[in-house]
Protein backbone atom coordinates (compact mmCIF):
# COMPACT_ATOMS: atom_id res chain seq x y z
CA UNK A 1 0.00 0.00 0.00
CA UNK A 2 1.21 3.54 -0.78
CA UNK A 3 0.74 6.75 1.19
CA UNK A 4 -2.18 7.79 -1.02
CA UNK A 5 -5.37 5.76 -0.93
CA UNK A 6 -7.73 4.97 -3.79
CA UNK A 7 -10.58 2.57 -4.37
CA UNK A 8 -8.27 0.34 -6.44
CA UNK A 9 -5.95 -0.26 -3.49
CA UNK A 10 -8.76 -1.55 -1.30
CA UNK A 11 -10.63 -3.59 -3.90
CA UNK A 12 -10.82 -7.22 -2.68
CA UNK A 13 -8.54 -6.54 0.27
CA UNK A 14 -9.58 -8.42 3.38
CA UNK A 15 -9.96 -6.21 6.45
CA UNK A 16 -10.97 -7.04 10.00
CA UNK A 17 -12.61 -4.26 12.02
CA UNK A 18 -13.01 -4.87 15.75
CA UNK A 19 -15.64 -2.81 17.51
CA UNK A 20 -17.36 -2.66 14.14
CA UNK A 21 -20.91 -2.08 15.40
CA UNK A 22 -20.05 1.08 17.28
CA UNK A 23 -19.94 4.74 16.36
CA UNK A 24 -16.57 5.09 14.59
CA UNK A 25 -16.35 1.39 13.72
CA UNK A 26 -19.59 1.37 11.72
CA UNK A 27 -18.51 4.45 9.75
CA UNK A 28 -15.16 2.75 9.04
CA UNK A 29 -16.86 -0.45 7.83
CA UNK A 30 -19.08 1.63 5.55
CA UNK A 31 -16.05 3.46 4.13
CA UNK A 32 -14.08 0.26 3.53
CA UNK A 33 -17.00 -1.39 1.76
CA UNK A 34 -17.32 1.71 -0.38
CA UNK A 35 -13.63 1.40 -1.27
CA UNK A 36 -14.16 -2.18 -2.45
CA UNK A 37 -12.73 -4.07 0.52
CA UNK A 38 -14.11 -7.30 1.96
CA UNK A 39 -14.77 -6.64 5.65
CA UNK A 40 -15.04 -9.01 8.58
CA UNK A 41 -16.89 -7.04 11.27
CA UNK A 42 -16.10 -8.25 14.79
CA UNK A 43 -18.88 -7.49 17.29
CA UNK A 44 -19.28 -8.28 20.95
CA UNK A 45 -21.78 -11.13 21.30
CA UNK A 46 -25.16 -10.45 22.82
CA UNK A 47 -28.26 -12.62 22.99
CA UNK A 48 -30.40 -9.97 21.26
CA UNK A 49 -28.49 -10.49 18.00
CA UNK A 50 -27.89 -6.74 18.03
CA UNK A 51 -25.73 -5.67 15.09
CA UNK A 52 -25.51 -2.07 16.24
CA UNK A 53 -25.20 0.37 13.36
CA UNK A 54 -24.28 -2.40 10.94
CA UNK A 55 -27.88 -3.60 10.79
CA UNK A 56 -28.66 -1.38 7.81
CA UNK A 57 -25.50 -2.22 5.86
CA UNK A 58 -26.14 -4.75 3.10
CA UNK A 59 -23.18 -6.16 1.18
CA UNK A 60 -21.99 -9.57 0.06
CA UNK A 61 -18.52 -8.38 1.07
CA UNK A 62 -19.54 -7.92 4.72
CA UNK A 63 -19.07 -10.83 7.14
CA UNK A 64 -20.33 -10.55 10.71
CA UNK A 65 -18.41 -12.33 13.46
CA UNK A 66 -19.40 -12.20 17.11
CA UNK A 67 -17.34 -12.81 20.20
CA UNK A 68 -15.42 -11.12 22.99
CA UNK A 69 -12.16 -9.27 22.38
CA UNK A 70 -10.91 -10.64 25.72
CA UNK A 71 -10.99 -14.21 24.38
CA UNK A 72 -7.73 -14.94 22.56
CA UNK A 73 -8.96 -18.00 20.65
CA UNK A 74 -11.90 -16.05 19.24
CA UNK A 75 -9.64 -13.19 18.19
CA UNK A 76 -7.27 -15.65 16.54
CA UNK A 77 -10.16 -16.97 14.43
CA UNK A 78 -11.21 -13.45 13.56
CA UNK A 79 -7.71 -12.61 12.27
CA UNK A 80 -7.36 -15.66 10.01
CA UNK A 81 -7.03 -14.76 6.36
CA UNK A 82 -7.03 -11.03 7.04
CA UNK A 83 -4.61 -8.61 5.38
CA UNK A 84 -5.41 -5.51 7.45
CA UNK A 85 -6.78 -5.17 10.99
CA UNK A 86 -8.39 -2.01 12.34
CA UNK A 87 -8.64 -2.45 16.10
CA UNK A 88 -11.32 -0.19 17.57
CA UNK A 89 -12.97 -2.45 20.17
CA UNK A 90 -12.82 -0.70 23.55
CA UNK A 91 -14.75 0.54 26.55
CA UNK A 92 -14.50 4.29 26.07
CA UNK A 93 -16.52 5.87 28.88
CA UNK A 94 -14.31 7.77 31.31
CA UNK A 95 -16.92 7.91 34.12
CA UNK A 96 -17.57 4.19 33.52
CA UNK A 97 -13.85 3.53 34.03
CA UNK A 98 -14.05 5.00 37.54
CA UNK A 99 -16.59 2.33 38.46
CA UNK A 100 -15.31 -0.69 36.49
CA UNK A 101 -11.53 -0.44 36.39
CA UNK A 102 -10.82 -4.15 36.01
CA UNK A 103 -13.24 -4.62 33.12
CA UNK A 104 -11.86 -1.55 31.32
CA UNK A 105 -8.29 -2.84 31.60
CA UNK A 106 -9.33 -6.31 30.45
CA UNK A 107 -11.12 -5.00 27.36
CA UNK A 108 -8.80 -2.16 26.39
CA UNK A 109 -5.40 -3.54 27.34
CA UNK A 110 -5.72 -7.34 27.31
CA UNK A 111 -8.03 -7.12 24.30
CA UNK A 112 -5.35 -5.18 22.43
CA UNK A 113 -2.74 -7.77 23.42
CA UNK A 114 -4.97 -10.49 21.94
CA UNK A 115 -5.26 -8.59 18.66
CA UNK A 116 -1.49 -8.13 18.48
CA UNK A 117 -0.83 -11.81 19.18
CA UNK A 118 -3.38 -12.89 16.58
CA UNK A 119 -2.07 -10.43 14.00
CA UNK A 120 1.50 -11.62 14.47
CA UNK A 121 0.55 -15.30 14.25
CA UNK A 122 -1.49 -14.69 11.09
CA UNK A 123 1.19 -12.50 9.48
CA UNK A 124 -1.24 -9.65 8.93
CA UNK A 125 0.19 -6.98 6.60
CA UNK A 126 -0.96 -3.96 8.62
CA UNK A 127 -2.59 -3.30 11.99
CA UNK A 128 -4.10 0.06 12.89
CA UNK A 129 -4.58 0.34 16.63
CA UNK A 130 -6.90 3.00 18.06
CA UNK A 131 -5.56 5.23 20.82
CA UNK A 132 -7.14 8.34 22.34
CA UNK A 133 -6.12 11.93 23.03
CA UNK A 134 -6.91 11.22 26.69
CA UNK A 135 -3.48 9.58 27.01
CA UNK A 136 -1.93 13.07 27.01
CA UNK A 137 -3.91 14.39 29.96
CA UNK A 138 -4.16 18.15 30.29
CA UNK A 139 -2.02 19.83 27.66
CA UNK A 140 1.41 20.92 28.85
CA UNK A 141 2.12 22.38 25.41
CA UNK A 142 -0.35 23.54 22.78
CA UNK A 143 -0.72 22.20 20.23
CA UNK A 144 -0.14 18.63 21.45
CA UNK A 145 2.36 16.66 19.36
CA UNK A 146 2.86 12.90 19.60
CA UNK A 147 5.94 13.50 21.76
CA UNK A 148 3.84 15.08 24.53
CA UNK A 149 4.20 13.28 27.91
CA UNK A 150 1.59 10.67 28.79
CA UNK A 151 -0.54 11.41 31.86
CA UNK A 152 -3.06 8.86 33.09
CA UNK A 153 -5.77 11.08 34.56
CA UNK A 154 -8.38 8.30 34.48
CA UNK A 155 -8.35 4.49 34.50
CA UNK A 156 -9.54 4.67 30.89
CA UNK A 157 -6.52 6.74 29.90
CA UNK A 158 -4.22 4.33 31.77
CA UNK A 159 -5.69 1.33 29.95
CA UNK A 160 -5.08 3.01 26.60
CA UNK A 161 -1.53 4.10 27.48
CA UNK A 162 -0.79 0.46 28.30
CA UNK A 163 -2.42 -0.74 25.07
CA UNK A 164 -0.40 1.75 23.01
CA UNK A 165 2.80 0.63 24.72
CA UNK A 166 2.02 -3.01 23.91
CA UNK A 167 1.43 -2.12 20.26
CA UNK A 168 4.76 -0.35 20.00
CA UNK A 169 6.50 -3.16 21.87
CA UNK A 170 5.29 -5.65 19.25
CA UNK A 171 6.64 -3.39 16.51
CA UNK A 172 10.02 -3.00 18.24
CA UNK A 173 10.34 -6.61 19.39
CA UNK A 174 8.83 -8.58 16.53
CA UNK A 175 8.53 -6.16 13.62
CA UNK A 176 4.74 -6.37 13.80
CA UNK A 177 3.49 -3.77 11.26
CA UNK A 178 1.32 -1.73 13.59
CA UNK A 179 0.46 1.96 13.38
CA UNK A 180 -1.37 3.90 16.10
CA UNK A 181 -4.17 6.33 15.28
CA UNK A 182 -4.95 8.82 18.05
CA UNK A 183 -8.32 10.51 17.46
CA UNK A 184 -9.19 13.74 19.23
CA UNK A 185 -12.84 13.84 20.37
CA UNK A 186 -14.57 12.37 17.36
CA UNK A 187 -18.24 13.28 16.93
CA UNK A 188 -21.00 12.90 14.36
CA UNK A 189 -24.05 10.80 13.40
CA UNK A 190 -24.53 7.53 15.35
CA UNK A 191 -22.70 8.73 18.47
CA UNK A 192 -24.50 7.98 21.73
CA UNK A 193 -25.49 10.67 24.19
CA UNK A 194 -22.79 9.40 26.52
CA UNK A 195 -20.72 11.91 24.52
CA UNK A 196 -21.05 15.65 25.01
CA UNK A 197 -22.21 16.80 21.55
CA UNK A 198 -25.23 14.49 21.11
CA UNK A 199 -26.11 14.98 24.79
CA UNK A 200 -26.21 18.74 24.30
CA UNK A 201 -28.05 18.47 20.99
CA UNK A 202 -30.90 16.36 22.34
CA UNK A 203 -31.22 18.58 25.41
CA UNK A 204 -31.33 21.69 23.23
CA UNK A 205 -34.06 20.12 21.12
CA UNK A 206 -36.26 18.81 23.95
CA UNK A 207 -35.49 20.55 27.23
CA UNK A 208 -35.84 24.05 28.67
CA UNK A 209 -32.22 24.05 29.81
CA UNK A 210 -28.92 22.37 28.92
CA UNK A 211 -27.24 20.54 31.79
CA UNK A 212 -23.47 19.96 31.64
CA UNK A 213 -20.51 19.38 33.90
CA UNK A 214 -17.51 21.70 33.79
CA UNK A 215 -17.86 24.47 31.18
CA UNK A 216 -14.18 25.42 31.07
CA UNK A 217 -12.31 22.42 29.55
CA UNK A 218 -11.53 22.68 25.84
CA UNK A 219 -11.63 19.89 23.27
CA UNK A 220 -10.50 19.38 19.69
CA UNK A 221 -13.67 18.07 18.01
CA UNK A 222 -13.11 16.05 14.82
CA UNK A 223 -15.96 14.95 12.56
CA UNK A 224 -16.28 11.19 12.18
CA UNK A 225 -15.74 11.06 8.40
CA UNK A 226 -12.45 12.88 8.89
CA UNK A 227 -11.38 10.46 11.60
CA UNK A 228 -12.26 7.49 9.38
CA UNK A 229 -10.34 9.02 6.49
CA UNK A 230 -7.36 9.22 8.81
CA UNK A 231 -7.63 5.52 9.68
CA UNK A 232 -7.77 4.54 6.02
CA UNK A 233 -4.84 6.77 5.07
CA UNK A 234 -2.68 5.62 8.00
CA UNK A 235 -3.35 1.99 7.05
CA UNK A 236 -2.23 2.74 3.50
CA UNK A 237 0.99 4.50 4.48
CA UNK A 238 4.08 2.43 5.16
CA UNK A 239 5.66 5.52 6.71
CA UNK A 240 3.14 5.31 9.58
CA UNK A 241 4.22 1.84 10.72
CA UNK A 242 5.72 2.00 14.20
CA UNK A 243 4.42 5.54 14.66
CA UNK A 244 1.72 7.26 16.72
CA UNK A 245 -0.43 9.59 14.63
CA UNK A 246 -2.72 12.35 15.96
CA UNK A 247 -6.04 12.82 14.20
CA UNK A 248 -7.41 16.21 15.23
CA UNK A 249 -8.30 19.56 13.73
CA UNK A 250 -5.72 21.66 15.58
CA UNK A 251 -8.52 23.87 16.95
CA UNK A 252 -10.17 23.60 20.36
CA UNK A 253 -13.38 25.00 21.83
CA UNK A 254 -14.55 25.15 25.44
CA UNK A 255 -17.55 23.11 26.54
CA UNK A 256 -19.32 26.34 27.43
CA UNK A 257 -18.78 27.83 23.97
CA UNK A 258 -19.82 24.53 22.41
CA UNK A 259 -23.10 24.57 24.36
CA UNK A 260 -23.80 28.14 23.26
CA UNK A 261 -23.11 27.23 19.63
CA UNK A 262 -25.51 24.34 19.84
CA UNK A 263 -28.22 26.50 21.40
CA UNK A 264 -27.82 28.99 18.56
CA UNK A 265 -27.82 26.20 15.97
CA UNK A 266 -31.13 24.86 17.25
CA UNK A 267 -32.60 28.35 17.35
CA UNK A 268 -33.35 28.22 21.06
CA UNK A 269 -32.27 30.72 23.69
CA UNK A 270 -32.11 28.36 26.67
CA UNK A 271 -30.00 28.54 29.85
CA UNK A 272 -26.93 26.36 30.43
CA UNK A 273 -26.59 24.87 33.92
CA UNK A 274 -23.62 23.11 35.50
CA UNK A 275 -24.42 19.89 37.37
CA UNK A 276 -22.41 18.36 40.19
CA UNK A 277 -23.43 14.88 39.01
CA UNK A 278 -21.65 15.46 35.70
CA UNK A 279 -18.50 16.95 37.23
CA UNK A 280 -15.25 14.99 37.28
CA UNK A 281 -12.67 15.45 40.00
CA UNK A 282 -10.25 18.31 39.33
CA UNK A 283 -7.28 15.94 39.15
CA UNK A 284 -9.02 13.61 36.68
CA UNK A 285 -10.61 16.18 34.36
CA UNK A 286 -8.43 16.92 31.34
CA UNK A 287 -8.55 20.70 31.00
CA UNK A 288 -7.31 21.20 27.45
CA UNK A 289 -6.85 19.07 24.34
CA UNK A 290 -5.71 20.59 21.07
CA UNK A 291 -3.85 18.52 18.50
CA UNK A 292 -0.80 19.02 16.37
CA UNK A 293 -1.81 17.07 13.24
CA UNK A 294 1.27 17.82 11.15
CA UNK A 295 2.56 14.23 11.33
CA UNK A 296 -0.70 12.86 9.91
CA UNK A 297 -0.41 15.33 7.08
CA UNK A 298 3.23 14.63 6.27
CA UNK A 299 3.14 10.82 6.60
CA UNK A 300 -0.38 10.01 5.43
CA UNK A 301 -1.53 13.06 3.46
CA UNK A 302 -4.37 13.59 5.95
CA UNK A 303 -6.09 16.80 6.91
CA UNK A 304 -9.59 17.42 8.30
CA UNK A 305 -12.18 18.73 5.87
CA UNK A 306 -15.35 19.24 7.94
CA UNK A 307 -15.59 22.43 10.01
CA UNK A 308 -17.14 22.34 13.47
CA UNK A 309 -20.14 24.35 12.26
CA UNK A 310 -20.80 21.98 9.36
CA UNK A 311 -20.23 18.92 11.51
CA UNK A 312 -22.61 20.13 14.21
CA UNK A 313 -25.30 20.78 11.60
CA UNK A 314 -24.88 17.32 10.08
CA UNK A 315 -25.01 15.74 13.53
CA UNK A 316 -28.07 17.78 14.49
CA UNK A 317 -29.88 16.66 11.33
CA UNK A 318 -29.18 13.02 12.23
CA UNK A 319 -30.19 13.41 15.89
CA UNK A 320 -33.51 14.94 14.80
CA UNK A 321 -34.20 11.91 12.61
CA UNK A 322 -33.12 9.41 15.29
CA UNK A 323 -34.37 11.19 18.40
CA UNK A 324 -35.85 7.94 19.73
CA UNK A 325 -32.30 6.74 20.43
CA UNK A 326 -31.70 9.53 22.94
CA UNK A 327 -32.93 10.35 26.44
CA UNK A 328 -32.29 13.95 27.50
CA UNK A 329 -33.39 13.19 31.07
CA UNK A 330 -30.70 10.56 31.69
CA UNK A 331 -26.99 11.09 32.36
CA UNK A 332 -25.13 8.18 30.78
CA UNK A 333 -21.71 7.16 31.99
Amino acid sequence: MSAETSSLEWTNRKALVTGAGGFIGSHLVERLLGEGASVRAFLRYNSRNDLGFLADLKSDRLEIMKGDIRDLETVRRAARGMEVIFHLAALVGIPYSYQHVYEVVEVNTVGTLNVLIAARENKVERIVHTSTSEVYGTAQTVRIAESHPRQAQSPYAASKIAADALALSFYNSFGTPVAICRPFNTYGPRQSDRAIIPALLIQALRKDEMVVGNLKPTRDFTFVTDTVDGFVRVAASGACVGREINLGTGLDVSIGDLARRIATLTGRNIPIRQSEERMRSTTSEVQRLCSDNSLANSLAGWQPKVSLQEGLQRTLDWVKQQAHLYNPDQYRV
